[in-house]
């Protein structure tokens, strides 16, 4: 008899509790765009299992989320991550912005052995969910190095054999970073061919374009073309105006955008991360043929006092064009060389060191920089853009919001604040404060979109059967901390975030608990 009492007892229990978890009392914004509406959200085995009236009684554990948003979690489609997650596997500054899923390999960077890198992390653990794009210039690197030339037909052959491994080992797509070298080498031809590879394995093509400022319209048909002659859907990173005589222009851009899609029926869509401020390296502003066939090669070119003229002569006319007239809007994130710059102008630096401050003057300090760097990055943070721009891009339908940022090391250098408040910063600043777009329009942004993009079939929407990706937050409180002056400040109002149904966060708090999963492209193959 005591014996048939226990097994009662472990039956009726087991089914008095059939969930692992219940949230209840929420306002549930299901990722669709649609309104709000009041339901409680059951998870089972790292799945939505039930979406309704659910007794507390039936949760193993059980969130009261009264007053609260409860969401799908935010899909990032630009990220840098590699080796960053691996050595900082919690990555904190996404997790508490609400992103459960993140895209690396953005702006023609990737590893070019994806199976290895996620045979790594799988056995590492780590936060987010990560889903990775193959890089045209790492391809390109590996094939033919810093060569400023068109690709032979046989380096064009291995390039594409890469690309096609990379899509068979798990690659969503394929990036370019054509501002970049080697990628600002390469003619649309060659990219084409490649991103011809990527769409025969369903992939998605994700450019960095080659112009963001007095060229940003050509370059954006250029990223229409290649979409249009490779037949694959096209992500403009990072969408923007960065030129000030342009200002007011985005207007412009996103119809032209918006002509492709309605006018010729190519699939393009843009992201953008919610600032005025970019950051890449100083590098970038060095013309690209100064920056060919290695690091030797450059360095002897800024000691040639012929060829030296001729840099700084390409930079100064480009500020002029840019109706700029020296590099105060150009503010080091990362000098390792002399941590001291961190957070300063070069106009600033130019001052410190008691040089000149004129263009020229300034555009000779960018290259000692990079000399006393001994060529390696150094990480800037450029003032470019006008809010307006910034809103319009915002409201644009087919715009998601991404951060373009790697796993920060918290209190390390003076990091672009998007590291730690992209989408907590859209939620605060541009819903609530601003209204620049509904609540519900920012979180179909953030979810749905990217996950419909990148052919993320489970995740993006509160639904039954979804992975349980699901964020909790206050939309009163929720806000971005990170700035300018003090990056390292980690964003407020999520008291939950669950990747795969694990609390990652939880009372505000991380976890420390690492659920995340590769998610592979539809061209894997074991």
């Amino acid at each position: 008899m005591k014996h048939l009492f226990l097994l009662f007892f472990i039956t009726t229990t087991a089914v008095a509790q059939p969930y692992d978890l219940v949230i209840r009392n929420g306002r549930v914004v299901d990722g669709t765009g649609n309104p709000w509406y009041y339901a409680d959200v059951a998870v089972l085995n790292g799945r939505i299992a039930k979406i309704g009236t659910i007794p507390a009684s039936e949760g193993k554990q059980v969130i009261d989320a009264r007053k609260q948003i409860v969401a799908p979690g935010f899909i990032d489609v630009h990220t840098h991550v590699e080796g960053d997650l691996e050595s900082r596997p919690g990555a904190e500054n996404f997790i508490y912005d609400g992103v459960t899923t993140i895209v690396t390999g953005n702006c023609g960077g990737s590893s070019t052995s994806l199976r290895t890198m996620f045979d790594t992390l799988r056995l590492k653990g780590f936060s987010p969910n990560l889903a990775s794009l193959v890089g045209h210039n790492s391809v390109r690197l590996k094939v033919m190095k810093a060569a400023f030339r068109e690709p032979t037909a046989r380096e064009q052959t291995e390039m594409e054999a890469l690309v096609e491994q990379a899509m068979k080992d798990g690659a969503v797509g394929l990036s370019t970073g054509l501002i970049y070298t080697p990628g600002t080498y390469a003619r649309t031809p060659e990219i084409v061919n490649l991103a011809k590879m990527a769409a025969k394995y369903g992939g998605v093509y994700a450019s960095h374009i080659r112009n963001e400022g007095q060229d940003v319209q050509t370059a954006i048909q250029e990223a229409i073309q290649i979409g249009r002659e490779a037949g694959i859907p096209v992500q403009i990173s990072h969408f923007k105006v960065a030129s000030k005589p342009l200002w007011g222009q985005s207007t412009e851009t996103v119809s032209l955008v918006e002509a492709a899609r309605h006018h010729e029926g190519i699939d393009v869509t843009v992201d953008q991360y919610p600032y005025t401020a970019s950051s890449t390296s100083l590098q970038s502003i060095i013309p690209s043929w100064a920056l060919a066939d290695g690091d030797s090669l450059t360095l002897g070119r800024f000691r040639d006092p012929a060829t030296r003229r001729k840099i700084r002569e390409e930079m100064t006319a480009a500020l002029k064009k840019n109706d700029r007239k020296n590099y105060d809007y150009a503010v080091v994130s990362r000098f390792e060389a002399d941590t001291t710059y961190n957070g300063k102008s070069i106009h600033q630096i130019a001052v410190l060191r008691g040089l000149k401050t004129d263009a020229a003057s300034e555009a000779d300090l960018v290259m000692a920089l990079i000399e006393q760097a001994r060529m390696k990055r150094i990480q800037m943070v450029y003032h470019t853009m006008s809010e307006e721009d910034v809103a319009t891009i915002m409201r644009y339908p087919n715009t998601m919001i991404a951060s373009d940022a790697g796993v920060a090391s918290f209190g390390r250098n003076m990091p672009h604040p998007r590291a730690y408040g992209t989408n907590t910063r859209v939620l605060g600043r541009y819903v609530r404060e601003l209204k620049v777009i509904p609540l519900e329009e920012a979180i179909r942004r953030m979810t749905s979109l990217p996950a419909q993009r990148f052919r993320f079939a489970d995740r993006g929407l509160i639904r039954s059967g979804y992975a349980a990706d699901l964020v909790i937050f206050d939309e009163n409180t929720v806000s971005d901390r990170a700035t300018y002056e003090a990056p390292h400040a980690y964003a407020t109002g999520l008291s939950y975030v669950l990747v795969n149904g694990a609390p990652v966060i939880e009372n505000g708090k991380h976890t420390s608990k690492r659920p995340g999963q590769i998610l592979l492209g539809s061209g894997y193959s074991k």
